[in-house]
């Protein structure tokens, strides 16, 4: 098979991104190949296959041979092949984020808890937001001393917990302060819950494949 119809290589093309400082990064596709993508991100080269994140929790979500779908700080961007849009850019700060169902179908994004990178399951139906134990020692949370014991029912029957609260956590520009989390004893939840305590403080709408978080007025 003709290599030129499995790779095509973008030049000179970058991506707009939303507003978190006056500057973001910098980001350009330099090739694309089914379920995977070469990015440029600040001059940092990176190959990311779908569901990956690189520099700057920058996300590949799709990818084909004549485009790529990016997560970046929960807004989903589209590049192709037909044309050049200059980052760096200043934009208004955003009042909403999009999240996008993964090939799973679960609603995933990308957010922070203090200051620091988290990959979040958007779960509506936990009641707080949920980290296990291996997650919480990475962002520095010392749930033992912090947290009150608590006990969790989960399919595997009821498991130790600690309820703290996360002084920040973020997802695109949607910054919420003092949010209820449980700490998990273990390695459960694999990936932290984005539940209640956050999200019911925002509006949510759902169209199916697509979550739209807003801040309420």
């Amino acid at each position: 098979m003709n290599c030129r119809r499995i790779i095509r290589i973008l030049l000179l093309y970058s991506l707009s991104l939303p507003a978190l400082a006056a500057a973001g990064p910098e980001v350009r596709v330099l090739g694309l190949f089914s379920d995977k993508a070469l990015l440029e991100i600040d001059g940092q080269r990176a190959m990311l296959g779908v569901g990956e994140s690189g520099p700057q929790a920058i996300r590949l979500l799709a990818a084909d041979s004549d485009r790529a779908v990016l997560e970046i700080d929960g807004t989903r961007r589209e590049l192709r092949l037909d044309g050049r849009v200059s980052a760096r850019k200043r934009t208004a700060p955003a009042t909403e984020v999009r999240v996008w169902r993964n090939p799973q179908g679960m609603f995933t994004t990308v957010g922070s808890v203090n200051g620091l990178p988290v990959s979040f399951v958007v779960d509506t139906g936990a009641t707080q937001v949920a980290l296990n134990a291996v997650e919480a020692r990475r962002l520095g949370i010392d749930y033992r001393v912090s947290g009150n014991p608590a006990s969790v029912v989960t399919a595997s029957g009821v498991e130790q917990a600690w309820s703290v609260t996360l002084e920040r956590v973020k997802v695109g520009e949607l910054e919420l302060r003092n949010i209820a989390a449980l700490i998990m004893d273990g390695n459960y939840p694999p990936v932290a819950l984005l539940g209640m305590s956050y999200l019911g403080r925002l509006e949510i709408s759902n169209s199916g494949r697509m979550m739209t978080l807003k801040k309420k007025y």
